[in-house]
């Protein structure tokens, strides 16, 4: 087997075994809906087989279906969230013994595959990248649901580096042209493509993502009883909801706590706060008179080389990710302090942009100019529109490989049951550039 064939297949495993350790729990969790915005934990463990086998086993192996009479149920666009737990779901071990014979099969194409021809589906393994980045995203999907699911003792936690002092709280950004997306990253989804020149005027950006402590601050001063800071769609989300703080966040004997999988503790002033929507994080950075960056700016502070004059891979250069770099693929079960990867900044000085939490940019979610759906329409293009915000970057539940300078992460405003925190932006005025 190639080295790239070797990769492949050592990716593949690492996916299968997340989603086998986050599955690994009563039968009652697996089947129970814990939140009506998230699907049963034992539809996503099945739907990733049927995923792979799809693509992997049908599109680019030519072999017959091996259950053709489950694709319409676990088809993320036939059924919405809320429906998906009246279906007849295949059983837990039914999911385990379907899956793991999809599993051998696609290994044995993996083994037989010409990873060298043309085919655009099969060049360079893109097929197997697709698969195995949609079975760590469905793992990062897990990991949600088992924080909604608010019982203790189901996911590990780890140690994380300590932080250090915060420095400079905000780094320049200097005026000029850069390349957006890429047009050479192998395993690069469409909506990443093709690499386009983007020229923007100089900017600030924080060092480092908005910490719970600074979160905190905001809601001390009243930020979420404050019309003034809320677009008008964030305050009407923000009273009919009665939103008062980030999802799992409490008040109790003056002091902000928080659970987290299922366990009470004290928010920590120095991690990233997570669990915010959009709204809530363009309130935010509205209070504290910056603005969220759009995403061409995220992408800029977070990979341009300006003295090489291209993008790197990810901020600290072409290197994949490493223990020093980031803290992602779920190390701990949560984020690491501020200062705690200063190997892993970008060329401007921007650190932890890849990892810890998905920042929340400006932006919505649209096609670059060029676009072209491969190798379907429903993974980017029906998205596509003013509904959806760009986030950007990966979280601490991210693998290393679903995660790069150039992936584009959407989701709805108003969703926070997902890993999402945020950075601010503001114009250099002309003195600052």
């Amino acid at each position: 087997m190639s080295g790239l064939k070797e990769r492949i297949a050592a990716e593949l495993e690492a996916g299968r075994a997340r989603s086998l350790a986050y599955t690994d729990v009563d039968d009652e969790v697996l089947v129970r809906q814990h939140s009506p915005i998230m699907s049963p934990l034992v539809w996503d463990l099945a739907h990733v087989g049927n995923y792979e086998e799809l693509w992997v086993l049908r599109e680019a192996g030519g072999l017959t279906p091996l259950r053709p009479e489950i694709d319409e149920m676990y088809d993320a666009f036939a059924h919405p969230r809320g429906e998906r737990p009246a279906l007849p779901l295949l059983r837990p071990d039914e999911a385990r013994a379907y899956i793991a014979g999809v599993r051998g099969r696609v290994l044995d194409v993996l083994d037989a595959a010409d990873l060298s021809r043309p085919d655009p589906l099969c060049s360079q393994g893109l097929v197997f990248g697709l698969v195995m980045q949609h079975e760590h995203q469905h793992d990062e999907t897990m990991l949600a649901t088992l924080q909604l699911c608010g019982l203790p003792g189901l996911v590990r936690d780890g140690d994380l580096p300590a932080g250090r002092p915060a420095g400079a709280a905000e780094v320049l950004v200097p005026a000029g042209p850069f390349t957006a997306g890429t047009g050479t990253l192998p395993w690069a989804y469409d909506n990443e493509r093709p690499a386009h020149r983007v020229d923007l005027p100089a900017y600030w950006i924080d060092r480092f993502p908005v910490t719970c402590g600074a979160y905190a601050a905001f809601l001390d001063d009243g930020g979420y009883e404050d019309p003034r800071w809320w677009s008008p769609g964030g305050w009407e989300w923000r009273v009919r909801r009665e939103v008062r703080a980030p999802l799992f966040w409490t008040r109790e004997a003056g002091a902000w706590w928080r659970t987290r999988f299922g366990r009470p503790e004290p928010v920590p002033a120095e991690e990233p706060v997570q669990h915010v929507s959009w709204f809530e994080a363009d309130a935010y950075a509205r209070w504290a008179g910056r603005r969220l960056p759009t995403e061409a700016e995220w992408e800029k502070a977070c990979g341009w080389d300006p003295h090489a004059g291209r993008a790197r891979a990810y901020p600290w250069g072409d290197a994949e990710p490493g223990p020093r770099h980031a803290n992602l693929g779920h190390r701990a079960s949560r984020p690491a302090p501020v200062g705690a990867f200063p190997s892993g900044a970008s060329p401007c000085g921007a650190e932890q942009m890849i990892g810890e939490v998905w920042e929340w940019t400006s932006s919505c979610f649209l096609p670059y100019p060029g676009f072209r759906a491969f190798p379907y329409r429903q993974y980017s293009e029906v998205f596509f529109g003013d509904h959806y915000r760009v986030l950007r970057g990966g979280s601490w539940a991210t693998h290393p490989s679903a995660v790069r300078t150039t992936f584009r992460n959407w989701d709805l405003p108003h969703r926070r049951q997902i890993f999402a925190g945020l950075r601010c932006a503001r114009p250099a005025a002309p003195g600052e550039a």
